[in-house]
């Protein structure tokens, strides 16, 4: 996913995501952040001369949604395009060999060993694949993104309190 991984490394050097908000909470499936899905429509509906921007999906087979796992957002586009400054990180749920086969029919493709190995020992968000793009991973810290999961929001998934966050790039 080298275009979504070059789109992160310019939003983090542009402070996109400094002090930025975790906007969308759901336990066992995402923490989201950054721009808000309402606040893409309003700005795109008041400037409809600028069209849609987002970024063609890119797919591997080796970035899949488990635990851990972080992409970017997007909206019902038949093309899967990204959101420009929108990620979320998979914080998941178990899932069962019966949910990996029933996905691999309907979705028409197989999940590698890996990843069905995976998705068996620690979880994630398999109905995602193929759908959004995975372009990242936690390595460190994870245990607190499982905390934020569960703090409490309101009916449009918002935290109660507000939780901001920075994204830096390691070296």
């Amino acid at each position: 996913m080298p275009k979504h991984r070059e789109l992160f490394l310019q939003a983090i050097k542009s402070d996109v995501y400094r002090d930025a908000l975790f906007n969308r909470v759901i336990e066992n499936f995402v923490v989201q952040g950054g721009e808000h899905d309402t606040d893409i429509a309003k700005r795109e509906a008041a400037h409809p001369e600028l069209g849609k921007p987002r970024l063609a999906a890119e797919f591997d087979p080796r970035a899949y949604h488990k635990v851990g796992a972080f992409g970017a957002g997007r909206d019902d586009n038949p093309e899967k395009a990204s959101f420009l400054n929108q990620l979320y990180f998979i914080v998941g749920k178990p899932v069962s060999t019966e949910e990996l086969d029933a996905l691999e029919q309907k979705k028409g493709f197989a999940y590698t060993t890996e990843a069905r190995n995976t998705y068996l020992q620690i979880g994630g968000q398999p109905r995602l694949d193929n759908d959004y793009t995975v372009f990242g991973e936690v390595y460190e810290g994870l245990s607190v993104l499982l905390e934020i999961s569960k703090v409490r929001t309101d009916k449009s998934d918002y935290p109660l309190k507000e939780i901001h966050f920075t994204v830096e790039e390691i070296r």
